[in-house]
C-alpha cells in the first residue's frame, strides 16, 4: 500500500524512541482499529462511484452486514512516518490503511484490526541500507501476536476467520499462520481463507506447498477453504528484475508463490473488478491520472469493472501477477492506473506495482470471502 518511502530517506537521522517491550492491552478497545459494531473506520460508509467507458455513473456507499457468520482479522501494511524503528500507537496513516484496503471487507465479515508498532518506513529504507532489523520485526510481530491471542479467546467464540494483509501486514500473517496456526489442527480448520498480497510467498517450482509454509496450500480453484491467495503485482511487460525485493527468490529449486485473486487456480487473464482511492496523491508513471474526460471524480473511491486484467506467472524462481490495462483512448475512461513507488521522482522497478496489489481486485476479494461465508 501507500509506502512513504520519498519522504523519509533520511528517518534514521533521528534517535530510536525509548519503548516498552510489553504489547499494547488488546482487552481495551482502544487498542483496536476496528471492531465488529462500533463506530470506527470499518463502519463509516465510503462514498463510490462506478467508472465505466462511458463515465462516471452511479453514486452509492459501501454497507456494513448486520451479523456476518464469518470474522476477518486484517493487519495494515507499512505506512508509518513515525521516526525511529517501530511505530508508536498514535494513529493517522494506519487509519487510512484500513480504510482503503479492508472497510469494504465489513461488508461480508465482521471486522478485527489491531493497532500494533509496526516497522516504520524509515525501517524499511535502514534494511534496504543493509541495517539489522530483527528486534524492531520482533517487536512488531508480538504485538500481533497478542492482539490475535486476545482476538481468539475474547472475542472470537469458536467462529470461522478469514486472515487479510497487505506488505508488512502479510509477513506479520505469514508468521501467524506458520507459528500459531499450522501447528493446531482444530484452528487451522476454522481458517477459512487466508489473504495475504504484497510479499513474497516462497514454494517449490510446480508446487503449492511446502517453503513458506509446511501444511497450508495456495488455492488451486474457486471456493476452497483453508488455503492462502498470495501475489506480488508488475506491469505487463516489466518482470521483476534480478535483485527484486519482489516477485524472484535466489533459492534454487524455488519460486514466489502465485494465485489469481479473481479467479485462483487459473493461469490466463482474468479481469478485475477494482475500487481505487482516487485522490491519492502519490505519483504515477506518466503524470496524475485523469480518470475520466469528464472531470474530476464525484466521489474519493472508484469502481471499475474490467479496466484491469491479471494473470500469474511463473518462470524458474520468478513468481508475479502480471497487470494489463484494457486501455480504449476511444472512450472516457482512464486508460492508465497507477501502483509503483517511487523515491525521489524514480520508480523502483523491483517494487514492481506494489501500492495497488489489493485495490486492482478488492471487488474480487470481498465477493469470494462473501462466498465463503454462506458456505
Amino acid at each position: 500500500m501507500r509506502v512513504f518511502l520519498s519522504l523519509l530517506m533520511l528517518a534514521f537521522a533521528a534517535p530510536v524512541s525509548a519503548q516498552s517491550p510489553s504489547s499494547p492491552d488488546y482487552t481495551k478497545d482502544s487498542s483496536w482499529l476496528c471492531l465488529p459494531s462500533r463506530s470506527d473506520v470499518c463502519s463509516t460508509p465510503l462514498p463510490t462511484a462506478a467508472l465505466n467507458p462511458n463515465g462516471y455513473g452511479s453514486v452509492g456507499k459501501s454497507k456494513v452486514a448486520k451479523d456476518p457468520p464469518i470474522d476477518c482479522f486484517y493487519v495494515y501494511p507499512t505506512v508509518s512516518r513515525d521516526q525511529g524503528m517501530n511505530s508508536d500507537l498514535n494513529v493517522s496513516e494506519e487509519r487510512t490503511a484500513a480504510e482503503v484496503q479492508f472497510a469494504r471487507f465489513a461488508s461480508v465479515c465482521r471486522p478485527f484490526a489491531p493497532i500494533y508498532r509496526q516497522m516504520t518506513v524509515g525501517a524499511v529504507v535502514a534494511y534496504a541500507a543493509g541495517a539489522n532489523i530483527d528486534q524492531p520485526a520482533a517487536l512488531a510481530y508480538g504485538d500481533v501476536a497478542a492482539a490475535w491471542h486476545n482476538y481468539l479467546t475474547t472475542r472470537n467464540n469458536g467462529r470461522p476467520f478469514v486472515l487479510i494483509g497487505h506488505s508488512q501486514g502479510s509477513v506479520m500473517l505469514q508468521q501467524l499462520i506458520a507459528k500459531e496456526i499450522e501447528k493446531n489442527p482444530t484452528l487451522a480448520a476454522r481458517m477459512k481463507l487466508a489473504i495475504i498480497p504484497g510479499f513474497n510467498l516462497i514454494v517449490p517450482q510446480g508446487k503449492l506447498v511446502g517453503g513458506t509454509f509446511k501444511t497450508t496450500p495456495m488455492c488451486s480453484r474457486e471456493g476452497e477453504t483453508g488455503c492462502v491467495i498470495s501475489w506480488v503485482s508488475f506491469r505487463e511487460k516489466n518482470a521483476p528484475p534480478e535483485g527484486a525485493i519482489f516477485g524472484i527468490t535466489d533459492q534454487p529449486g524455488m519460486t514466489v508463490g502465485c494465485v489469481n485473486p479473481a479467479q485462483p487456480g487459473s493461469r490466463d487473464w482474468v479481469p478485475f473488478d477494482s475500487y481505487w482511492y482516487a485522490r491519492s496523491s502519490y505519483p504515477v508513471p506518466g503524470g496524475p491520472i485523469e480518470w475520466s474526460s469528464e472531470g474530476p471524480p464525484p466521489t474519493p473511491y472508484l469502481r471499475t469493472e474490467g479496466l484491469v486484467s491479471g494473470k500469474c506467472i511463473n518462470d524458474g524462481q520468478r513468481g508475479y501477477l502480471s497487470i494489463h490495462t484494457n486501455a480504449d483512448p476511444k472512450d472516457k475512461r482512464t486508460d492508465r492506473v497507477g501502483g509503483e513507488v517511487a523515491v525521489l521522482g524514480m520508480f523502483l522497478p523491483g517494487w514492481g506495482m506494489h501500492l495497488s496489489d489489493i485495490e486492482e481486485v478488492q471487488g474480487d476479494l470481498i465477493r469470494e470471502v462473501g462466498e465463503i461465508a454462506r458456505k
